[in-house]
């Protein structure tokens, strides 16, 4: 051995350990945050130790430092020894026993680092199978043995004639494996307590194979939807407790190693079998919940008996009589809480879901006591104003972090304010909530129940909730939460009651139902693919009450699907808010919304084609030709034509809505920029004020005195030829825009051209009143650019596809009154508008004569479902949302008193005090001005009329580019849209104060 030798064999031996056993990391430590690290924790003096108890900063330095050190040991014995790597490994040996005997730390990092400089290869071998081996696993003490197994292994294999090279390895794996056996793991500290940027990685390496945490992502189609239920809440920040789960078929002993259960720290164990507590599905009952599990073998015991539970017979049968598949079932294992009061809630009434009561069901002492059914419960219900409950989930302010740390407590009983909970409920200021029922519960319990029930219907897409809770005296705890199965599907008036508005016919329904779910499942189809079976489209949509509803229980799914959030429809057709969809799912459905948004980019071009071909042929002809002067078979076939015509119409009457809606949202164009001079109901009033404005100038009307527009009419017809010619003048404006009406989608619904006694009235008010004519007609367009040009661009085109829409509409009903004007005369019907108390499929066999009995029967089919009508006309109003396909008879809010708000959507700026006229309909027009504040159910192109004389608007339903929004702006009247149930809560002459700019209506008196 050479002098260079010997002095390298002294600096390995000597220098070495002194080098590992510099407490550097300490010093960083205590340096940044005053934290000795002997002194907390473990006391170990190691990386991992600085990572918990310092943080990223403190734990980034320490890798420097120690992957520092076992580099300048490797390069040193390479210095010395540059034909033996032997020493090399020999020298890390050195470095590790001094770094165990000067701060108990393994030199872990010290060891990484020297083997990558020591030997790349070896390094990425050992790393590459090392690091598989713990993603599978997920065991550390395992995967330890099996990285310095590798680290001996693959340095034999890479070098197999240098024995010295191999013994130096497996030396250093001993000693590495014998100071693990000897130290304690800072990773088994609780992560609770460890540094906040430091518990995502501890939460990582701190994962066992059969250790499952509700604080981790759980798959519900693995675990069952009740553990995967309770750890997103767990995780989003409210109050669950502590829980571990077992998947079926895994080895319970790690889990039962790791809890410790003892009479202090009992446990309970539950089932979590994959479909139940399901949107389908709750099992309620069904399987086993074993509670008091105070030993590991008690807890081994619970296990096996709630394991067992999934095959008893009532459980297989409830299970065979709903279809539901044998699959699996996984266990809970929950920390046990001390209930002081518990019980159940129901977010809505599962017998009469439309009073908006959330049902509580409570008793002093555990939740057993409740879903036992051996004693009867209090029971309260708590009326919650629709909107009170604000949930930041539900609205995507607040972003659930999939791998951020529960905040709720490491002690389950730890005492905390329960409003401290990141989401919990708060009851807005000045607002008593009405409670009905009483007992030993507290009231305040009973109203954070309800609050926080509401709260997890609002978040898991407006499902009503069945939660089972409890309070420890301190704390409001879910110990479950499931969807009400027996309220399902949700049905919601919200875009429904815009696209099909009031009282709705057989006849009407049965031709706009397959049209609008005929062409909704065509785009959900051509963007989701082959993810599109087992979803039906028919069943969008439904009538209750006599008015439309859309599922929205499918229309959640269908985006779920997309990977869209459930509030997308809303967002792009009444300016809702907008959470962001998961990446993955968007990235999944790429290819089909590539295909949606082509069609949204070639949507103009397209139209302008359909229009040349199909669209201004077709209603040509049909203009030129009467219904009148048709044969029975021959009008059908004419509907036939309509009918192929007006689905490719429907098409661009849902698309060219949404797109503007996506291109103003996106470009964040405002609706005042936007000219809507293109739109039938603004072109047809402002032809009308033009009309009257000339009208003016021919005839002496500021010597008359007219007491209605009847007495108008008839001065003008027995007038001079300049009278006449007005009228004519008057009739012609009619034949251009009397396609309009009240109702433009629903056929049973007169046309201006019908019934023109609303534009008569308007075109009264123009004549005798300049000023609001000379208002409609100032109102020009002013050419814009830049972006407003783009969505200028799109609303012309909803306002040309409204036309064709609504002309092709037009048409059809006049084609059916046609129709029924013939069998009135051969007395098949028997009253005027009856033909539209039958379906279309009945009125073809009509035609055909192919049904005998149909026609034996009509008088009293007819008749039944008029009193159907009849009987749902007569409701003050129509619920918002129904629960059920059967829904009950629905339930009514009181009206509002001075001082109170309803919070809808701004449509149209300014401010304006007025007194409230109802108007449920055209007919109701007596006594508008402008001084009148206009409450209406809905909007369509023929308000218009009534809508330019009113001094501000209130809509239950609709948004800012609803067609009273668009007309409200062109007049400047404040308008504020999607206010629900408003013609109920207020009355006629109440004084309000509308502020179309913040969407708020005020009650003055």
């Amino acid at each position: 051995m050479t002098l260079t030798q010997v002095w390298g064999s002294l600096i390995i031996f000597l220098v070495c350990p002194i080098l590992g056993a510099l407490p550097v990391i300490d010093w960083i430590t205590r340096g940044l945050t005053g934290r000795k690290l002997q002194n907390i924790g473990t006391g170990n003096i190691s990386v991992s130790a600085a990572f918990y108890h310092g943080g990223k900063v403190v734990g980034i330095l320490a890798v420097l430092s120690e992957a520092a050190k076992g580099i300048l040991a490797v390069l040193a014995a390479r210095a010395f020894f540059p034909d033996n790597p032997g020493w090399e490994l020999f020298a890390l040996f050195a470095l590790v026993v001094g770094r165990y005997w000067g701060g108990k730390g393994a030199g872990t990092t010290n060891v990484v680092w020297g083997v990558i400089v020591h030997d790349w290869r070896v390094a990425f071998l050992t790393f590459l199978i090392g690091g598989v081996s713990f993603t599978i696993f997920r065991d550390r003490a395992t995967g330890r043995m099996v990285i310095l197994i590798l680290l001996s292994a693959t340095i034999a294999l890479l070098h197999p004639h240098d024995p010295e090279h191999i013994v130096a390895a497996i030396a250093l794996s001993l000693l590495l494996a014998w100071i693990y056996h000897k130290i304690p793991d800072d990773l088994d500290l609780s992560r609770d307590h460890s540094h906040a940027q430091s518990r995502k990685m501890f939460r990582f390496f701190q994962g066992d194979k059969a250790v499952l945490s509700l604080d981790n992502p759980l798959n519900s189609q693995k675990v069952g939807q009740k553990a995967a239920t309770l750890s997103q809440l767990k995780r989003g920040g409210y109050a669950v407790p502590e829980g571990w789960v077992l998947p079926a078929g895994d080895d319970p002993q790690p889990l039962i190693l790791s809890l410790s259960p003892s009479p202090d720290n009992p446990l309970v164990v539950r089932s979590s079998a994959v479909g139940e507590d399901s949107e389908t599905a709750s099992a309620a009952g069904q399987y086993l919940t074993v509670l008091n599990a105070t030993s590991p073998q008690k807890l081994e015991d619970a296990i096996t008996q709630c394991q067992t539970s999934y095959n008893r017979s009532m459980a297989a049968r409830y299970r065979q009589d709903r279809n539901l598949k044998e699959t699996s079932m996984s266990v809970l294992v929950q920390r046990q809480i001390q209930g002081a009061f518990s019980g159940v809630a129901f977010s809505r009434d599962p017998v009469n879901p439309s009073t908006g009561a959330v049902v509580i069901e409570a008793l002093p002492g555990d939740a057993t006591r409740v879903v036992s059914g051996q004693v009867t419960p209090e029971q309260y219900r708590v009326f919650l104003p629709e909107g009170v409950v604000n949930s930041a989930v539900a609205k995507g302010e607040k972003k659930e972090d999939a791998n951020s740390s529960s905040t709720s407590p490491s002690s389950p009983n730890e005492e905390i304010d329960p409003l401290e909970s990141p989401l919990s409920s708060r009851k807005p200021e000045g607002l008593e909530l009405v409670i009905e029922g009483s007992g030993d519960v507290p009231k305040a319990i009973i109203q954070e129940v309800a609050l926080l029930t509401r709260e997890l219907e609002e978040r898991d897409r407006g499902l009503p909730q069945d939660v089972e809770w409890t309070h420890d005296g301190h704390r409001l705890w879910i110990l479950q939460a499931r969807p009400i199965t027996t309220l399902r599907p949700i049905w919601t008036r919200k875009i429904a009651a815009e696209a099909i508005p009031g009282l709705i016919r057989p006849l009407t329904w049965s031709i706009n139902r397959p049209l609008t779910c005929g062409v909704w499942g065509d785009l959900f189809s051509l963007v989701l693919g082959k993810r599109a079976r087992g979803l039906d489209f028919e069943a969008t949509a439904t009538l209750h009450y006599s008015h439309a509803y859309f599922n929205a229980t499918l229309l959640g799914e269908i985006f779920l699907r997309m990977g869209l959030p459930p509030e997308s429809l809303e967002f792009l057709t009444r300016g809702a808010k907008f959470s962001k969809p998961p990446f993955s799912s968007t990235l999944r459905n790429t290819p089909g919304l590539l295909k949606l948004f082509q069609r949204e980019r070639n949507l103009l071009r397209d139209f302008r084609r359909d229009f040349n071909s199909q669209f201004e042929p077709v209603l040509a002809d049909l203009e030129r030709n009467s219904p009148s002067d048709l044969s029975p078979s021959a009008r059908l076939e004419r509907i036939d034509r309509i009918l192929l015509v007006l689905r490719r119409a429907t098409y661009y009457s849902i698309l060219a809505p949404l797109s503007l809606a996506l291109r103003q949202a996106i470009l964040k164009v405002d609706e005042t920029d936007l000219d809507n001079s293109q739109t039938p109901e603004v072109e047809a009033t402002r032809s009308l004020a033009q009309l009257a404005v000339e009208t003016r100038k021919l005839l002496p009307i500021d010597r008359l005195n007219f007491d209605s527009s009847a007495a108008l009419f008839a001065y003008l017809a027995d007038d001079t030829s300049d009278g006449v010619s007005v009228v004519e003048s008057f009739n012609g404006w009619l034949d251009r825009y009397g396609y309009l009406s009240e109702v433009a989608t629903d056929i049973a619904v007169p046309r201006w051209r019908d019934s023109p006694q609303s534009v008569r009235e308007l075109f009264a008010q123009y004549l005798l009143n300049p000023n609001s004519a000379d208002e409609a007609i100032a109102r020009e367009a002013t050419s814009k650019g830049g972006m407003t040009s783009i969505v200028q661009q799109r609303l012309n085109l909803k306002g040309k596809v409204t036309e064709v829409y609504s002309r092709l509409l037009a048409h059809l009903r006049w084609c059916f009154t046609a129709l029924e004007e013939e069998w009135l005369r051969s007395q098949i019907l028997q009253r005027k508008g009856d033909i539209f108390f039958l379906t279309f499929d009945e009125v073809r066999q009509l035609i055909h004569q192919g049904n005998p009995q149909l026609r034996n029967n009509l008088s009293g089919r007819i008749q039944q479902r008029q009193q159907q009508l009849e009987k749902d006309r007569q409701l003050p109003g129509v619920p918002f949302v129904v629960y059920g396909d059967e829904p009950a008879m629905p339930s009514f809010p009181s009206p509002l008193s001075s001082s109170q708000r309803l919070q809808g959507i701004g449509a149209s700026p300014g401010q304006v005090e007025g007194r409230v006229k109802i108007a449920r309909s055209l007919q109701d027009i007596a006594a508008i001005d402008k001084g009148t504040i206009l409450v209406v159910p809905y909007t369509d192109s023929g308000w218009s009329p009534l809508l330019a004389r009113a001094g501000g608007l209130i809509a239950e339903v609709g948004g800012k580019l609803s067609h009273g929004a668009i007309v409200a702006r062109e007049y400047g009247i404040p308008a504020v849209m999607d206010v629900h149930s408003a013609t109920q809560l207020l009355r006629d002459g109440q004084q309000v104060r509308v502020d179309g700019g913040m969407g708020v209506v005020e009650v003055l008196s």
